[in-house]
């Protein structure tokens, strides 16, 4: 069976074995000491970044990271960050069930939409994207910043 909710203490390790096959995926390096724990105590604020699991049969398969912003032309608008599946559960509507409980949070903080971004080649994502959502066309750029 498939629940939803608020990520638990008792999720942290697999969480983080989560987060990084997502930043594997986009092929990222190896994150720098301490970010999974900046992450997670940043989703433990439930200030600034929210986190939600799916757990299918007490086993955590799903992550969704995602913020509320102002917008200057509409209602508050939500940002779905972060979306991985583990692999063994693709398919089982994991993604679906993620994208349906941010937006019900969302909803919730009085947002007026929510969207997310996917490369272009991520083909399996899209294939989902493109049933619960609109792709407007829009195109993100990147600007790096030095600290």
């Amino acid at each position: 069976m498939l629940t939803l909710g608020p990520l638990q203490p008792s999720d942290r390790d697999a969480w983080e074995q989560l987060f990084a096959g997502y930043n594997a995926f986009y092929g990222r390096p190896t994150m720098p000491d301490g970010f999974y724990d900046q992450a997670w105590a940043r989703f433990e604020r439930n200030v600034e970044l929210h986190a939600l699991g799916a757990h299918l049969d007490d086993r955590l398969v799903g992550i969704a990271h995602f913020l509320t912003h102002a917008s200057t032309t509409s209602a508050d608008a939500c940002y779905l960050q972060d979306l991985f599946t583990a692999p063994e559960a693709r398919g089982k509507g994991v993604a679906r069930a993620l994208i349906a409980a941010v937006a019900e949070a969302a909803t919730e903080r009085g947002c007026g939409r929510l969207y997310w971004s996917t490369h272009e080649s991520n083909a399996t994502a899209r294939r989902l994207y493109d049933q619960v959502a609109e792709n407007r066309g829009f195109i993100i750029y990147s600007h790096p910043l030095t600290s």
